[in-house]
Formats: C-alpha cells, sequence, structure tokens
C-alpha cells in the first residue's frame, strides 16, 4: 500500500482530505430537502434551480441573507450544535415569507479555523431539518477552513435563500389601513437577536454557567438559549390562500419598536398592548436581572412574539383560528391608529403596559 504523501497545506491547517470527506458525509442529509426543480446535487460549482413555466405569470424572485449572531456562542459552550442550522434558514427564509414568497433554494456559508467533522455534519444535520420545515431546498454551500481567522472550536455560519412570488401578489404594507388588526404569532423564545445582552447579563453579570437549572425554564440555561427560532413560512403561505393579509413583520434585530414601522404607510402606527399577549418566562428573568428597562426589552427582543401579522379587524379573529388550527399560538395584541399630523415626536408604535 503507497504511503499517503505529507501536505504541507494540512500542516498549515486546512485538509483538503478532510473537506472532501465532510462533502461526502453530508450528501444524504442534502439530497433529503431537493424538491421539483433542483438540477444538481452538491459538490459542484454552483447550484442549479429550475422555475419550471405555467406556475406564474409575472413571477418575482425575493432573496435575503442572515446569520445567527452571537448564538453560534452559545452552541459551541453547550457543545451541541445540530439545531443552530434551523436558527440560520429561520432568520432567512422568515424575512422573505413576509413578502408572500415560497421559499426554493438555500445556500450556507461555513468558516473554521479547522474543520471538525463531527460538528460541521451537525450543524449542516439542522440546516437541513430547517429547510424541510421550511419546503427549501439546500442547494449549495460553502465550506471555508481559515487557520489564524478562528480560534480552536469557532465557527461562523452565513445563509441565503431564494424565493418566488407572483408580483401582483406581493405584500408589501401599502394596504394597510386605520382601523386594521395586528395579530402577533407566539416566539419559541430568544429566537436569534439580542444574544450579545443575554450573554452580558447570564455570564458576566450573573456568572452562571450554561449548565445551570433555572427553575423558571424548567431546563437548563444552555437549553433554554438554544431553542430554535420557529419558522413561520409555511403557516404565512397558508393564511394568505384565504385571507386578506396586508402586512406581516418577522420581528428580528431591532423588536417590536423599531421593525413594525417597516411596513406601515405614512400616517400610520401601531398601538400594542403588551398584556395580550404572553410574555415568556427567558424574557422577564432577562429583564429582572439585567435592570432592563420595558422599552429596551421591546426593542432588543422579541418578547415573545415572532411574527406580526396586519389584516382587516373583521377577518382578525376568523384569521387567528385558522393560526390555530396550523399549529400556531396567536394574539390579537393591537391595531393600527392614525398618526397625529402635528405631534413631531409621536412615535410610530406605542406599547401600553
Amino acid at each position: 500500500m503507497a504511503k499517503k504523501e505529507s501536505s504541507r497545506y494540512a500542516e498549515a491547517g486546512v485538509d483538503i482530505d478532510k473537506g472532501n470527506e465532510f462533502v461526502e458525509r453530508i450528501k444524504p442529509m442534502v439530497a433529503a430537502t431537493f424538491r421539483s426543480g433542483v438540477l444538481t446535487g452538491i459538490g459542484g460549482f454552483g447550484g442549479l434551480f429550475a422555475l419550471g413555466s405555467g406556475k406564474y405569470k409575472d413571477p418575482v424572485l425575493v432573496s435575503s441573507t442572515d446569520g445567527v449572531g452571537t448564538k453560534l456562542m452559545i452552541a459551541q459552550m453547550c457543545n451541541k450544535h445540530d439545531t443552530i442550522g434551523i436558527d440560520l434558514v429561520a432568520m432567512c427564509v422568515n424575512d422573505i415569507a413576509v413578502s408572500g414568497a415560497h421559499p426554493l433554494f438555500f445556500l450556507d456559508y461555513f468558516a473554521s479555523g479547522g474543520l471538525d467533522l463531527e460538528v460541521a455534519a451537525d450543524v449542516v444535520k439542522g440546516i437541513a431539518r430547517g429547510c424541510e420545515i421550511a419546503h427549501c431546498s439546500l442547494i449549495g454551500g460553502e465550506t471555508a477552513e481559515m487557520p489564524g481567522m478562528y480560534r480552536s472550536g469557532e465557527y461562523d455560519l452565513a445563509g441565503f435563500v431564494v424565493g418566488i412570488c407572483e408580483r401582483e401578489r406581493i405584500i408589501d404594507g401599502s394596504d394597510i389601513r386605520v382601523g386594521d388588526t395586528l395579530i402577533g404569532l407566539a416566539s419559541s423564545g430568544i429566537h436569534s437577536n439580542g444574544y450579545s445582552l443575554v450573554r452580558k447579563i447570564c455570564f458576566e453579570d450573573m456568572k452562571l454557567s450554561v449548565n445551570d437549572r433555572i427553575d423558571e425554564f424548567g431546563c437548563t440555561l444552555g437549553e433554554e438559549l438554544l431553542r430554535p427560532t420557529r419558522i413561520y413560512s409555511e403557516t404565512l403561505l397558508n393564511l394568505i390562500k384565504n385571507y386578506k393579509v396586508k402586512g406581516m413583520v418577522h420581528i428580528t434585530g431591532g423588536g417590536l419598536i423599531d421593525n413594525i414601522p417597516r411596513v406601515l404607510p405614512n400616517g400610520c402606527r401601531a398601538v400594542l398592548n403588551s398584556q395580550s399577549w404572553e410574555v415568556l418566562p427567558i424574557f422577564e428573568f432577562l429583564r429582572e436581572n439585567g435592570k432592563v428597562s420595558k422599552f429596551e426589552m421591546c426593542r432588543t427582543f422579541n418578547n415573545g412574539i415572532g411574527m406580526v401579522v396586519v389584516v382587516d379587524a373583521k377577518e382578525a379573529e376568523d384569521a387567528c383560528n385558522q393560526l390555530e388550527a396550523l399549529g400556531e399560538k396567536p394574539y390579537l395584541i393591537g391595531e393600527i391608529a392614525a398618526l397625529p399630523k402635528k405631534k413631531k415626536d409621536e412615535p410610530i408604535v406605542e406599547i401600553s403596559c
């Protein structure tokens, strides 16, 4: 048997053979996400996807890219990597779902100082699971080894999604009117925003460990912080088949305060009642122990609401019934009001306590 030739590149920290082995290992996971339209498997220079013909009269492609922020550090602290990929998919597909777009395909970028096959495979396992939930195909990605850029055990993630919708059915908030109702869909927890503040409160200020069990949560701190972001895309696509949805908002960085105005037409503001939905224990825990104001909580975290849907007030109750049937926990959280013309300092989002 011929002796394997040594590699100076491997000595420098980049193992090409290990990278090839990783691609072979994840091929079955990736193939399980393929839907109609996928033309190539992974391993090529580009992923091919056919839109087909006849299904759309005037199709518009909708794209988004995102990451999961410093939630990655929690995964690394817990040495649990099989759900962070769900977060990655969720952050991207939820963003295009608010336009009424159906996700078609997903690409990922995984970078580390040195490739750990088990960790990387777990990450892709989560990405594949997220794509299955969203009915989206994982058709490619990039795995980069960059010794010196990342410390041992560290990695970074980014995701990219492309979806499609009919031009005349794009949802952009332009139909929102005074008197419309805001429906909030429950989040599973913190989702993937605000983790820099979470880490400061929990690990710097409180000196906690991810292995500490917190009675309010019924689990360890690490388990609570790693709850995957909810993927709302299939729910929203089903809802818009039966109801006139006027606007949708993915509650990410900036919370309710900064995200809702992104879909409001001129002259409109949102008036929310914070007593109308359940605030999960993790948020009360952070607010009390971190001495965070209620305003900052609503601007940093989702506070229990991961998605907001705007509908005509007459359809709100029926829409909630369908959302419940689809497995969501909806709340009637507020209404659209007129923005006074003469009051320059009037908030666009008002949250009463």
